[in-house]
Parts: structure tokens; sequence; C-alpha cells
């Protein structure tokens, strides 16, 4: 009841990816497709270089395929703001029929296994999967506004800067979705709000208790 397995799998036939400094200078810098310099990506708000951060990756996935967005039957995106306006001013300009996520870490893989779902059942022929987070925007929404100085443990997560796109077809790639598992939402205890590790993986899920 799950699991939704795809008979015909469909495929991942381009993907986009952009980030910040911080993300530039890991060990997976290499993989994105354009990098800012600075977290205001240009703009004059955090929120508003969230947006170009999704563009950027939208565009280069679209890019990759040799797409225009008017080829796309459905852009499913996601972010952590407040409405998703991220991904909804990224939709408007975009102009692409657009469904909007909201699963907090699991948007990028709900995105994709919606489009599975999509291209499996011949609504579409072309779907636009993406999310994306900005350290500045999320930190102040779930936690402390950066400008407060708030102190945090050594453990605590640091939100990513970045945005990820993907493209998918009914073919074109060997890269397919072949299934997908739908979670549960789950009460495990896990109080500190600075420990996101441990809520998306409590020590007693991990040794199968």
């Amino acid at each position: 009841m799950q699991t939704w397995i795809f008979s015909n799998p469909p495929a991942i036939i381009a993907r986009g990816v952009a980030g910040g400094p911080q993300e530039g200078q890991g060990p997976f810098g290499y993989i994105f497709d354009q990098l800012y310099e600075d977290n205001y990506a240009g703009c004059d708000s955090f929120e508003k270089a969230e947006q170009a951060i999704l563009l950027s990756a939208c565009q280069a996935a679209l890019g990759k395929a040799s797409l225009k967005a008017e080829d796309v039957d459905v852009f499913l995106a996601g972010d952590l703001m407040n409405q998703i306006i991220s991904s909804s001013f990224v939709a408007r300009k975009l102009a692409i029929p657009y469904l909007g996520l909201f699963g907090a870490c699991s948007t990028a893989i709900e995105a994709l296994a919606l489009g599975a779902v999509l291209l499996s059942a011949g609504s579409a022929q072309k779907v636009l999967a993406a999310s994306s987070s900005h350290n500045a925007t999320a930190e102040k929404q779930f936690r402390f506004p950066n400008e407060y100085g708030c102190q945090k443990p050594a453990y605590a997560q640091f939100t990513v800067t970045a945005a990820g796109a993907a493209v998918l077809a009914p073919e074109g790639s060997s890269l397919c979705i072949t299934s997908a598992t739908i979670g549960k939402v789950e009460d495990l205890g896990v109080s500190d709000p600075q420990n996101m590790g441990a809520a998306m993986a409590p020590d007693d899920v991990l040794k199968g208790q």
C-alpha cells in the first residue's frame, strides 16, 4: 500500500543544480551548474535570491534536455517558505502548469515520485520537478533570524542554499524511477528543534527497534 511500482519506469533525462558560495566550497561543488558568489545571488533580499537560484536550476535542466518551458506539461516544485513563494514566483516566470509541494527535506523526492505517477498515467509527457532552500530564509522561518545571533550547538543542522531540478520523460535515459515508497508521519519523541538529523533518523529506527 505504500510503494508504487512503475511498469514503464519514467526516465530522468536532465538535471540542473544551483547553489550559494558555501555549497561551491564543499566536496560536491563541481556538480553545480551555477554557483553564486554571495547569498544574495545578485538580488536585494534572501527571498529573491532563493527564487533566482531555483530559476537557474530549472533553466539548466531545461537547457540540457533541449527543451523550452512551453514544452513542459507540469511543473512540480516546493520550498520552505510560507505559501511556497519561491516556487510559486518561479512558476510565474516559467508559465508552466504548476503544482506546489511542501514536504520539507522530502520535497525533491516527492516531486520526482509524483512526476513519475503523472508520466506513468499518461497525464504528462514532460515534467519538471524541483525544490529549493536558502539558509537565510529557512533559518529565520523555522528557528531564529541570522541577525539575532543565536548560538547554536555544534550538532545543529545547517540549511543548504541551493536548488535542484530534473526533467522527467517516458523514455530517453537509462536513469529511471522504478518505484516510490510513500512514508508515514510518526511522532518519535524528538523535541530538539536544532537536531533534525535525529528527527529524520532516530537511534531506535537505525537499530531496527
